[in-house]
């Protein structure tokens, strides 16, 4: 079995310092004030191939850790939470179409919503990528 970290390298994953993760393996990407948001590559390997995305409609407010969607593979089906508190200002529509995105492209054209961020400090609560890494080894060992 192939560890995370040599899945993310074979799928030339753009994983980087900016990106903090959850211990529910969303990722989130702050840049001037907005934060995107998608599923790491391990969460999307577990799933297996993407058929159905299920995601809020924009102007939607979430708080941390709030429920805002829904993955459907063809082995399970996952509920999404939200890595910080703000409001929904972009859905990804292309997953409408094609959900497999979310395996193809889990950093770049897979992402899922784009929102404000109201509570800058909650990202200090979140993981970085070396944390995530540690994370991800506790719980496939």
């Amino acid at each position: 079995m192939l560890s995370w970290s040599s899945l993310c390298a074979q799928r030339n994953c753009l994983a980087g310092t900016a990106l903090k993760y959850t211990d529910k393996h969303e990722w989130v990407r702050v840049e001037d004030g907005i934060g995107t948001v998608g599923i790491s590559n391990f969460a999307q390997e577990a799933l297996g191939d993407v058929v159905y995305c299920g995601l809020p409609d924009v102007g939607t407010n979430l708080s941390q850790s709030d429920e805002f969607g829904a993955l459907e593979s063809v082995k399970a089906a996952s509920e999404l939470y939200s890595p910080l508190t703000g409001e929904v200002t972009e859905v990804n529509h292309a997953l409408a179409d094609n959900p497999g995105l979310v395996n193809k492209s889990c950093y770049k054209d897979g992402w899922l919503i784009k929102m404000t961020v109201s509570v800058p400090e909650e990202l200090d609560a979140l993981m970085d990528e070396a944390a995530y890494n540690r994370y991800i080894k506790s719980i496939e060992d």
